[in-house]
Order: structure tokens, then C-alpha cells, then sequence
């Protein structure tokens, strides 16, 4: 029997290079709200047809980006994007670079919760989500949701315009050496 598809193998991922940061960045959120559409999926699919090998690998899948990814992206932003926000002196951006930062807290800390969920499923140790576990995944969720929204419609556009081509250049390679790329 062949191994059960995902929904990143069925949707192209977006492609972006690191000589592009903002485009780079942008691309991770598509990456990221697929993900959460995969985990809507799952929640979805477990509520009413229960645990199965497709639901079981689409947990792992959902581990694995906010696993590795995931924490790249923020890191990202931590360096680059939040210090240009910050550097604006327009106390909107400051704000939003401060909120920006608290929920890169609080989303590492709900993450924690929904691995421990997400882990326990796709090992095979929990056949379901009750009421409290989903209700964690949907808190993830929305709380990425909310993050993407302000970051899309204000963040990236403000910090983009104020880096010059130099800490554009220092952003992408900064990217490009923690990932490891060549």
C-alpha cells in the first residue's frame, strides 16, 4: 500500500528565493496557512471519521513544519523585520513590533500544547481530539491567524520600506547561512 498523500504533496509550494527576503517571508505564510488548513482538515476529519493512516501523517506533517520551519520564520522576524519596526520611531510600528514579538511567545507556548496533542495522535497513543485538545489546536490556529494578518497587512510592507538594499542583502544571506543554503 502506498504511503497516504498530504496536503503539501497535492498543493504546490510556493516558491520564493532568498535573494528576495519579503517574497521569502510571504512564502512562508502560504506555507504556514496551508498548514493550519491541514490542520482544520484534520480536526475535521478525526471529529467525524476518526483516527486513520491519511489523518495519522497529516499530524506528523503539521508537526514537522511547525517544527522546523516555523521557527526559522520567527527567527526571521526577530532579526530583521521587528528591528525595522522598531527603528521607524512611528509608535503604531513599535507597537506592532512589540506585538508582534509577545505573540511569537505566546504561539511558541500554544504550540507546545498542540505538539504534545498532535504527537500523542499521530504516534497512535490517542485515536481523537476531546473538547479541551481541539479547542488548543483552534487557539493555535487563531492565533497564527491573527500573527500572518498584521504582519501581511502592516509589518512586512513597513519594514520592507525601510531597509535599504545593503540590509536587504545582510537579511538574505543571514536567512540563507541558518537554513544552511548554498
Amino acid at each position: 500500500m502506498s504511503r497516504p498523500r498530504s496536503l503539501h504533496e497535492l498543493v504546490p509550494s510556493p516558491a520564493a528565493g532568498f535573494d528576495e527576503p519579503f517574497a521569502m517571508l510571504d512564502a512562508c505564510h502560504e506555507r504556514i496557512q496551508r498548514t493550519l488548513e491541514l490542520l482544520r482538515r484534520l480536526r475535521v476529519h478525526v471529529a467525524a471519521r476518526g483516527a486513520d493512516d491519511q489523518a495519522r501523517q497529516a499530524a506528523r506533517d503539521v508537526l514537522r513544519y511547525f517544527d522546523i520551519a516555523a521557527p526559522q520564520h520567527h527567527l526571521d522576524e526577530e532579526r530583521h523585520v521587528l528591528p525595522a519596526l522598531r527603528a521607524s520611531g512611528d509608535p503604531a510600528l513599535t507597537g506592532l513590533a512589540t506585538r508582534l514579538h509577545d505573540d511569537h511567545g505566546r504561539m511558541e507556548a500554544s504550540w507546545a500544547q498542540a505538539r504534545s496533542i498532535l504527537e500523542a495522535f499521530a504516534d497512535g497513543r490517542v485515536a481523537g481530539f476531546d473538547a479541551s485538545q481541539d479547542e488548543v489546536l483552534q487557539t493555535f490556529s487563531a492565533l497564527y491567524a491573527g500573527h500572518l494578518e498584521a504582519e501581511e497587512r502592516i509589518g512586512f510592507p513597513a519594514a520592507a520600506a525601510r531597509l535599504d538594499a545593503s540590509a536587504l542583502g545582510a537579511m538574505s544571506n543571514d536567512m540563507r547561512q541558518r537554513r544552511g543554503a548554498a
